[in-house]
């Protein structure tokens, strides 16, 4: 018995699927006028976004991790090529589009341009003033990953320190929790009373990078046991299904701990208790012979490969969408303009899809297979 580490596998495109559509709903009911039992469910949405983080961390360590075990060099070139050529193609549409079209705005005005380009956007965003677009914080947090994870593996590995990275992972896990600590003490806690609160809230606990590594650690960490402890893969391999049921059993308890997102225990233990559960949701979607693994379905294979479309559009799709169709008549908090929205949310998308992102991917592995060519 193994575990399977390929790329497109049915149980990693269901967690994309559960990762998109929750993201989806916590935005509509957050932003957006939302039918009442939508309030539900956007109450846990936020951790759509945890969840992608660990799939990240998972898939992008496994890939670099794999090349250490074969005795290969990671080739830098390769992987930023790589990376560049399925994040930023659509993102820079999507920053266009924000940045041309002011009428696509769903909230207040964007942040610097200079921001999204460095995508150093999650960095004191004042959501009072820059609320456009403002999930772009989460694309922040991951360019700064795929840039630093490569770089420190070559570290490492330069400084033959590749077996202390466990120590390494546990420090930076700590200090999680010690960011979130200081900041909730220092720069929250006071402004308890406030009515902006929120702001406070969002500011210093959820959109710092180094408040918000958890998932991705969670992610590297699962993708560093599987690659290096082959004992621990074997046994683990065998409890997919258990692994699936405690995950779910941890992401309920979050979901208790985590019902007054600005309490001391939301913010401090939240996230990591968050990545937790979806790291063994992960875990179990990787075991042949879990239930995630099994089956598959086209419906959440297409919603994995349009996911990041739709991540990147869908707030400014909704907004449109509410403001054209409401002039008919379709009351905007109904549920005949939810099930709208996400039509045209997923015609977007899919326009984006096949009109930008399969393109750029092409011409990526044109690039990529003459490089092999020229040695």
């Amino acid at each position: 018995m193994t575990l399977v580490t390929e790329k497109k596998l049915y149980g990693l495109d269901h967690l994309r699927a559960l990762a998109i559509m929750l993201v989806f709903v916590f935005h509509y009911g957050r932003i957006f006028p939302h039918p009442e039992w939508t309030n539900t469910v956007s109450k846990f949405g936020w951790t759509g976004v945890d969840l992608f983080f660990v799939l990240s961390g998972y898939l992008i360590a496994s890939q670099l991790f794999l090349k250490i075990s074969e005795g290969k060099s990671i080739s830098c070139r390769e992987f930023f090529v790589k990376r560049f050529f399925r994040i930023i193609p659509a993102y820079l549409v999507v920053v266009a589009i924000y940045f041309l079209f002011p009428y696509v705005h769903e909230r207040e005005a964007l942040a610097p341009l200079w921001k999204y380009l460095t995508f150093t956007q999650n960095l004191g965003l004042d959501l009072r003033t820059q609320g456009t677009f403002s999930h772009a914080w989460s694309l922040c947090i991951e360019e700064q990953f795929y840039l630093l994870l490569p770089l420190t593996l070559i570290a490492l590995i330069q400084f033959r320190l590749l077996k202390k990275a466990g120590w390494l992972l546990l420090f930076l896990f700590i200090l999680g929790f010690a960011a979130r600590y200081f900041s909730y003490v220092h720069f929250v806690q006071p402004n308890l009373d406030s009515s902006d609160i929120w702001y406070f809230w969002y500011k210093w606990i959820y959109y710092p990078t180094y408040c918000r590594l958890d998932g991705l650690l969670a992610g590297v960490g699962l993708a560093a046991v599987l690659q290096f402890r082959p004992a621990w893969k074997e046994k683990l391999s065998l409890y997919a299904n258990w692994f699936l049921l405690a995950g779910i059993l941890v992401l309920t308890s979050a979901y208790f701990l985590c019902m007054e997102e600005e309490s001391f225990g939301a913010s401090v233990f939240g996230f990591p208790l968050v990545s937790l559960g979806y790291g063994m949701l992960v875990l179990s979607a990787i075991c042949p012979k879990g239930l995630l693994f099994k089956k598959g379905s086209l419906v959440t294979a297409q919603l994995a490969t349009l996911s990041y479309a739709i991540y990147l559009s869908h707030k400014f799709v909704i907004h449109v969408t509410q403001d054209i169709v409401s002039r008919v008549g379709v009351a905007a908090d109904s549920n005949s303009m939810f099930i709208i929205c996400i039509t045209t949310s997923l015609s977007v998308a899919l326009l984006m899809n096949r009109l930008v992102e399969k393109p750029f991917l092409a011409l990526r592995d044109v690039i990529l297979k003459r490089w092999q060519q020229a040695g």
